[in-house]
């Protein structure tokens, strides 16, 4: 289903956050499109490299920028992102250079059920787990339905937080296809590391042990933060996942876990990745046929 038709963004609207920071706010709804847009204003922001920008952050339908005040006026930041929102346009045309990245994810690990359990009096639906709730209340037959539309498409990283290095990941689906799930009605006070879960319209994995109010249906069985730097993937940096990333979170059984979690454990684990250059035009016109294209340059045509 082509959606070359979607109404146009909203103007943007900017605001201080102290001295330090200038907040703009693309779009009150998260979309695909306004967070390409986010991406490419912010993309274009860090190329400039303008004295007096100390820290960009994209979010999903927002981004802020930290500021030396001494060095940078922010009216005369506000100025050139406006100029750079003009340019960005509807993201025709913007190429975005990333990663397609493999992700594995065991689904219905027994961690992970154990911990939904435990909290059941915290749920909109105490008679069934996170993962049977989600399936009934998304009109899916079965869980197993449910399963096979979660780990069919690829997912973008949107932003990372709100612990550091948790990738918050949004399906290249048409949107009548995205799930989506309310969270906990009361949060847990216990979530693993590394659990797949989901709220919103956004899939996740916990970074750290923690309190925690998605969904919980999986368990990855590899870090996306290593404070340590002990694996390949994380000699640049303690976190892994970067807006921008496509992951393609791929359903894995036992014994892949446990050989995976070995590896992480030796420092031999590396995560399947490829370069790819996206372009945002094609997954907003043709999302399938892209994500053909998309998985084609991970895993071989």
């Amino acid at each position: 289903m082509s959606r070359g038709v979607e109404t146009e963004l909203p103007q943007a609207r900017y605001s201080y956050g102290g001295d330090e920071f200038v907040f703009v706010e693309l779009a009150e709804a998260m979309s695909l499109k306004v967070n390409f847009r986010a991406m490419a204003i912010t993309n274009k922001l860090e190329e400039e490299d303008i004295e007096g920008v100390m820290d960009i952050c994209p979010s999903n339908a927002s981004y802020m920028v930290r500021i030396d005040p001494d060095v940078l006026h922010p009216d005369d930041l506000i100025s050139r992102l406006k100029e750079i929102d003009a340019e960005a346009g509807d993201i025709q045309g913007f190429e975005l250079r990333t990663r397609v990245v493999d992700v594995p994810v065991m689904m219905e690990d027994p961690w992970t059920h154990e911990t939904l359990m435990r909290f059941r009096d915290r749920h909109q639906d105490p008679g069934a787990t996170d993962l049977e709730y989600s399936a009934r209340i998304n009109g899916y037959d079965s869980k197993e339905d449910f399963i096979v539309a979660l780990l069919g498409s690829p997912w973008l990283v949107t932003m990372i937080g709100f612990v550091p290095g948790l990738p918050w990941c949004y399906q290249l689906v048409p949107p009548e296809e995205q799930v989506e799930v309310p969270k906990y009605v009361r949060p847990r006070t216990y979530t693993p590391e590394r659990a797949f879960g989901f709220g919103g319209g956004f899939a996740v994995v916990y970074s750290v042990e923690g309190a925690g109010g998605y969904q919980l249906y999986g368990l990855a069985p590899a870090p996306v933060l290593d404070v340590k730097q002990e694996l390949k993937d994380f000699q640049d940096s303690i976190v892994f996942p970067k807006p921008g990333d496509v992951f393609n979170y791929r359903g894995i059984d036992r014994e892949e876990f446990d050989e995976i979690r070995g590896r992480v454990e030796d420092g031999t684990f590396e995560y399947r990745k490829a370069d790819f250059v996206f372009h945002p035009d094609r997954a907003l016109d043709d999302p399938h046929a892209y994500n053909e294209e998309i998985l084609g340059v991970l895993y071989g045509d």
